[in-house]
């Protein structure tokens, strides 16, 4: 559309002290907890590899590799011999009743993350697997499954043929990073990302219960950015999140992401920079800017573009090794919350290897809209101590909580405006032995406030590790 200029300008350059009451938390309500209160172990034999610096089990972007729905947890993985399962166990059970589903993973490639979503207008479960830039893998169970979880039984039967289409949908040939996300109405949208990095397109298809309906792209690849060091004509949009508030708003915060590595200060940093934000109010046919300003429109030729005004809520050039698809959030009035993470510059203006210097360096940031409307960005003091992205949650009570590699906890109270933020559990000095970035269940999170995040042992080679599952109880 329109050029591009920059929002939120007390955030450029500096992190903002949020305003103290700029959360509507009333003085009784509790701050953040996190207490353990079980454990429970889902594969001693899970598949291991090491690629892109993750797991194909447990990397962050998976929207849903567990979730949770009327009475009962459902979790995906690889086994050790590469088949794809799906496991479920009632609420209260430390037993996982598992099913293959009659896929086996093609490549050694972590991106190739299975992720869940279910279709509430006829009880069915639908998974989408193992691809990056590259086909897909799906497959749904019969209708009422999900609503009827006591009363049918869980085999492999209940589940269709895998496909290489949405029933009969062809999408793309290259498609990457599948997001399933309920519609308020009960229905189900796939979001995913036609063609590659550093030139790929956001787009969404829906189910209606009957079929699916590709409703297509809406974010575009084309436009030019220019930093101090050169320019750069294509890219891809990456996704912190893509998410239904109360009130029926999809939120979505993302960074860019470019082709040309003539943007950086040198080859060893990441072409990633600027943290943006975008809703819909009509269940992502439209997008809006912070401003609500059109910017987009699903399906069409105007696309949300790098060149768009009112885009970016936090400005960053491609110097500090941004880190793309880390988390988002809304709180209980609908205001959207995310994390990001980068090396500040008072460890130095430009990144040389950003593995290194996001180990050594790096630090993860709250980024959220106040109530007066104003973004604010606050640090929190934990030291990243890996490259790998850290995830974003709220509890009833509006308190914020961060999930760092390693199964490290660390929350925030609404009360303080989120200037509180303190570790409330280490999995370093419990012995965990995770290997870096975990998955949790948002869904459970409002079903029983209780937190469910699943990690792997690290292993070396492809020595196959335990799978587990460690769960909180936070405050009610």
């Amino acid at each position: 559309m329109k050029r591009r200029t920059l929002l939120g300008a007390a955030l450029a350059g500096a992190v903002v002290t949020p305003v103290l009451g700029a959360a509507t938390a009333r003085a009784a309500d509790p701050g953040p907890s996190a207490t353990l209160t079980g454990t429970t172990t889902l594969d001693t034999q899970a598949l291991f590899f090491v690629s892109y610096n993750g797991l194909v089990n447990n990397n962050a972007f998976q929207k849903n590799a567990m979730l949770t729905y009327k009475g009962y947890q459902y979790a995906v993985w690889y086994t050790a011999d590469r088949n794809a399962v799906v496991a479920r166990r009632v609420f209260g059970s430390n037993t996982w009743s598992t099913v293959k589903v009659g896929h086996t993973l093609r490549y050694d490639d972590s991106h190739n993350v299975i992720s869940m979503g279910i279709s509430k207008v006829d009880g069915r479960l639908h998974l989408n697997m193992d691809s990056h830039s590259d086909g897909f893998t799906y497959v749904k169970s019969v209708a009422g499954l999900m609503d009827n979880p006591g009363g049918l039984s869980w085999t492999t039967s209940r589940f269709g043929a895998p496909q290489s289409t949405l029933d009969g949908l062809a999408l793309t040939s290259q498609f990457t990073y599948p997001q399933f996300v309920s519609t308020p109405e009960g229905k189900l949208q796939l979001s995913y990302r036609v063609a590659i990095s550093g030139n790929g397109r956001n787009a969404i298809a829906e189910y209606d219960g009957t079929s699916w309906t590709n409703l297509g792209e809406w974010s575009s690849s084309t436009g030019t950015y220019t930093s101090e060091h050169g320019s750069s004509t294509a890219r891809n949009m990456y996704l912190h999140g893509i998410d239904y508030d109360r009130n029926g708003r999809l939120h979505s915060f993302f960074t860019w992401r470019e082709q040309n590595g003539a943007v950086m200060c040198n080859s060893g940093g990441i072409t990633n920079h600027d943290t943006g934000y975008v809703y819909s109010d009509d269940r992502g046919r439209t997008w809006r800017n912070n401003a609500g300003t059109l910017v987009g429109t699903t399906g069409s030729s105007d696309k949300v573009a790098v060149t768009d005004s009112g885009l970016v809520i936090d400005s960053l050039n491609p110097d500090h090794s941004l880190m793309n698809q880390e988390s988002q959030w809304t709180d209980s009035a609908g205001r959207p919350h995310a994390i990001i993470s980068y090396v500040p510059g008072r460890f130095g203006q430009c990144t040389t290897n950003y593995v290194t210097n996001r180990t050594n360096n790096g630090r993860a940031f709250h980024v959220r809209k106040n109530a007066s409307g104003t973004w604010q960005k606050t640090e929190i003091p934990v030291p990243l101590n890996s490259s790998q992205r850290t995830k974003l949650f709220l509890d009833k009570y509006d308190n914020a909580y961060a999930i760092f590699p390693f199964l490290r906890i660390a929350g925030a109270s609404a009360a303080s405006g989120y200037t509180d933020w303190t570790i409330l559990y280490d999995g370093v000095t419990a012995g965990l032995n995770a290997f870096g970035e975990v998955v949790f269940d948002e869904t459970r999170i409002g079903e029983d406030h209780f937190l469910s995040v699943m990690y792997q042992e690290k292993s070396s080679g492809t020595t196959p590790s335990a799978l587990r599952s460690l769960n909180f109880s936070l405050p009610a």
